[in-house]
């Protein structure tokens, strides 16, 4: 088995002044040891991973990691930095920059020595002897373990089922107290991450060290690259507390129910476990129960699943600022109503395309009903979608309330959407409704009740307390007033015309384009498609400049990729390939590989292409009545050859731009930048 890190890979003088930078010199050196074999497709995934969540810590650390297909084999590179580079920690700069590269597929092995060494980081010991290093072959074997601290036995890199050992080792310093005749404190917890390769196990480490400093009994699971092995369910069944410090979904989360909870994100365990033991401990003591343990919901891809918030530092939605766990609440909303409205607009949409758009005022299939006669079917295809679209509002408050206070608030939730229905406050109403659940909720479950009543409480109380206080509210304080906005909105929207809406469909775009797929897209999205429950002529108009935005960012990408290939690495070129479909079935989402990448030359380009066209299609006055499908829906659009025109023109545009920004950061002619049919290519940074 070759070393994971050699002297070669150790820079005591790294000089780079950016975290990019540090990355690429670092992987240069993985790539001169032949441990990397694609130098910018490995720089793409480490991007890609470090734009999921900074990898920067506090006490002066920086971990950059992934996994790649480009990675022939687990390797360490190691650089000190005299300036520090910013990695995104609350403390600073870090000064030690470690990248961990894994193979896609890389053994058990490898993994558990790098998940030691993520442990040993925690060591001030370990840290204060790299920085004190002279000798790259000392460092390199510092690193390897073979020449440890003066304590070996506790910086040691431990392996397979060590790590429940190591981190359950908070019973030690709560030993005198169990000694004593009283029972301790007793914690699980689980720990996750992305890749499962760093954070996970220095999160484990932080905690079950700040659990032997309190005196308090911690022991976790680390759910890692590597596999996890379940805590013994007898330590669950008897322990006061819970905490997740993740940030991907937790296996397994029923064996957790019943008991009081802190779910954090996985850096909030790194940086402050002593703040996480102490919010246990209050919890445990007012008797909050967390439902969320058995609810298991599932992970959402792209946008947010629902779980409850984490800020930039992963803290948990407690922590958050307002404005985060409002967007996650909203979010969370919305990628549920999202599946209701592409099953329920695309029926609606094929209905039209068979019976024209009077089938919208057919008599009930239950009533009428000809098999033979086309008519018919498409009565039955637009009632089944209207169908669909009638629980748009009720599951978008319902999952807003449900995002901020869990299970309890679905039902306040979407009692509060049913009657933002009947009072004709639309998709607003529901907006309001759900945050009003969740608050209600969330207010509720910081009553202190007695043990005795714990258990009907996220099943009767609290869904019981709630749906009359949301009801109260929605039909007698709020509900009217939001209807008249929402009116004012909808004729605002068909009033539109010339200027005014050309400047919205430069906004639509922009929103379509910043973050592909995340909340600025979903936010333009759910703008839309909440006027196809209703449809008016400027809310159709608003549903074709958001689709057709949309599309602009990928299919741009694909082009530039076929008409500059020696701009991109062979990755890029391959995912151009399959950017022309996503592009043309309007999934934004195919452009981000591109925008992880390289996001500031990526991302303004396709927000300027995607201004262009909403704000044509906004001139061309093109409609939609389709929530989704691209350009296998022409059919259904309103001035189809001006709308295929606009996007034709925001491609070209977005093309060119990142064409040209890419071009200019060269500096070599560009056949010095294809180095063959590998893809490999030199270049340098502006």
């Amino acid at each position: 088995m070759s070393e994971l890190i050699t002297a070669e890979l150790v820079d005591l003088d790294l000089s780079a002044a950016t975290k990019d930078a540090a990355a690429r010199s670092l992987a240069e050196r993985m790539v001169a040891a032949h441990r990397v074999t694609d130098l910018d497709g490995f720089l793409a995934d480490v991007a890609a991973r470090e734009a999921q969540m900074p990898t920067g810590l506090d006490g002066g650390i920086g971990i950059p990691h992934c996994r790649s297909e480009h990675v022939n084999a687990p390797t360490l590179a190691f650089g000190r930095s005299g300036a520090g580079i910013d990695f995104g920690a609350a403390d600073g700069p870090a000064d030690l920059i470690f990248l961990i590269a894994a193979p896609a597929g890389a053994d058990d092995d490898h993994l558990t020595i790098l998940s030691g060494l993520a442990r040993r980081l925690m060591d001030p010991e370990f840290t204060a002897a790299l920085r004190a290093g002279t000798d790259p072959r000392a460092v390199a074997a510092l690193i390897r373990g073979e020449e440890p601290p003066e304590e070996p036995e506790q910086a040691r890199v431990e392996t397979g089922n060590q790590e429940q050992e190591r981190a359950g080792t908070g019973a030690e310093a709560a030993g005198a107290t169990g000694a004593a005749g009283s029972v301790p404190f007793r914690i699980v917890a689980v720990t996750s991450c992305p890749t499962g390769i760093a954070h996970t196990y220095m999160a484990a480490e932080s905690l079950a060290a700040a659990g032997r400093a309190e005196g308090v009994e911690v022991t976790v699971e680390t759910q890692g690259s590597a596999g996890f092995k379940k805590l013994d369910p007898a330590v669950v069944a008897a322990a006061d507390a819970v905490i997740w410090a993740h940030d991907v979904e937790v296996r397994e989360k029923a064996r957790f129910r019943g008991k009081p909870l802190v779910d954090v994100g996985v850096k909030a365990g790194i940086n402050r476990p002593a703040e996480l033991i102490a919010e246990a401990r209050r919890k445990a003591e007012r008797g909050e129960i967390a439902a969320a343990a058995g609810s298991d919901k599932a992970s959402g891809s792209g946008d947010d699943d629902g779980d409850r918030s984490r800020d930039g530092n992963g803290s948990g939605a407690e922590h958050a600022h307002f404005g985060v766990r409002l967007r996650t609440y909203l979010m969370s909303g919305v990628s549920y109503m999202v599946p209701f409205v592409a099953a329920g607009g695309l029926l609606i949409a094929l209905s039209f395309a068979i019976g024209g758009y009077e089938t919208a005022s057919a008599k009930s299939v239950a009533d009428h009903f000809v098999w033979g006669e086309a008519d018919s079917w498409a009565a039955l295809l637009n009632q089944i979608g209207s169908a669909a679209f009638g629980f748009l509002v009720p599951v978008l408050a319902g999952y807003i309330a449900y995002g901020m206070a869990d299970r309890p608030a679905l039902v306040p939730g979407f009692v509060g959407g049913a009657i933002a229905l009947t009072v004709n406050a639309g998709f607003l109403g529901g907006l309001v409704a759900g945050l009003l659940a969740g608050a209600v909720v969330m207010a509720v479950q910081r009553v202190p009740v007695h043990a005795t009543l714990r258990g009907i409480m996220p099943v009767l109380v609290i869904p019981l307390v709630a749906s009359a206080a949301v009801g109260f509210l929605m039909f007698i304080v709020v509900g009217k007033p939001i209807a008249s906005l929402q009116n004012a909105l909808t004729d605002w929207l068909n009033g539109l015309s010339g200027s005014n809406a050309v400047i919205l469909g430069v906004v639509l775009g922009l929103m379509m384009c910043f973050d592909m797929g995340g909340p600025l897209n979903k936010v333009a999205y759910a703008f839309a498609v909440g006027g196809l429950a209703d449809p008016t002529p400027g809310g159709l108009k608003v549903m074709a400049a958001v689709m057709a935005a949309g599309m602009v960012p990928p299919l741009a990408m694909a082009l530039a990729t076929t008409v500059r290939r020696g701009l991109f690495t062979k990755t890029e070129r391959e995912n151009g390939r399959a950017a022309w479909v996503l592009g043309a079935s309007f999934i934004t989402e195919g452009a981000i590989p591109f925008a992880a990448a390289d996001p500031l030359r990526v991302i303004p380009s396709v927000m300027a292409g995607g201004a262009v066209t909403g704000a044509l299609s906004m001139a061309f006055g093109a409609t939609l009545r389709a929530p989704h499908g691209g350009v296998f829906v022409v059919p259904l659009i309103g001035e189809p050859f001006l709308y295929l025109l606009a996007i034709a023109a925001g491609t070209l545009v977005a093309t060119a731009l990142v064409v040209l920004l890419k071009g200019a950061r060269r500096t070599a002619p560009e056949a010095a930048g294809d180095a063959g049919a590998d893809g490999a290519r030199v270049t340098v940074a502006a």
